[in-house]
């Protein structure tokens, strides 16, 4: 058992090599990985289940952790190569889990209900997925890559909760890099 959940272990660095390729459509020439998308969509995971009342953020988050797991295997296929290509990803994720024993029918029952929104947990889970591309689209954006403006309204289309909707519609008077306005310390002489 303990080298089939190695296995996994490895194969889920995958994740930190397989980028994101929607943004290459754009020209976007070192896109961000799934990983580094799995990360903040997780977190955007937790505090949208708290925005949502959600009883427990932490179900959400770790399913957003293992959302992308499939793509270790299929990679990731943009909309237009998802024209084109069937991509079996439900049977990937089955193959990747089932030699892990009780924790990996958990893991694959995770990422079903956010695959099919079976679930409260799934459909929140799934908006945090989706908030963290508009996000990402915004910072394109503002650095010039107009064209990205097309995720932020295909998300906006696609969303279902409340508080997911909201924050799409702040995104829009809200600027990428006014976090951190401010926030630098001036140095006295």
């Amino acid at each position: 058992m303990e080298e089939k959940v190695l296995d996994f272990f490895f194969e889920l660095g995958m994740l930190k090599r397989v980028k994101h390729e929607g943004w290459r459509l754009l020209g976007i020439k070192d896109p961000e990985s799934v990983g580094e998308h799995s990360l903040r969509a997780a977190q955007i995971g937790f505090i949208l289940a708290k925005l949502e009342k959600y009883e427990n953020p932490y179900e959400v988050a770790t399913m957003v952790v293992f959302h992308d797991i499939g793509e270790c295997r299929v990679g990731d296929i943009h909309k237009v190569a998802n024209r084109y290509i069937k991509v079996e990803e439900e049977r990937a994720v089955r193959e990747q889990t089932e030699g892990l024993g009780e924790v990996g029918k958990e893991i694959f029952s995770l990422w079903e209900q956010h695959e099919k929104r079976t679930t409260k947990a799934g459909i929140i889970a799934r908006d945090a997925d989706l908030l963290e591309m508009a996000i990402t689209a915004k910072e394109h954006v503002e650095i010039g890559y107009k064209f990205a403006e097309d995720w932020i309204r295909n998300v906006s289309n696609a969303v279902q909760t409340e508080s997911a909707k909201k924050l799409l519609s702040s995104l829009e008077r809200t600027h990428a890099n006014q976090w951190w306005q401010g926030l630098k310390k001036l140095e006295k002489n």
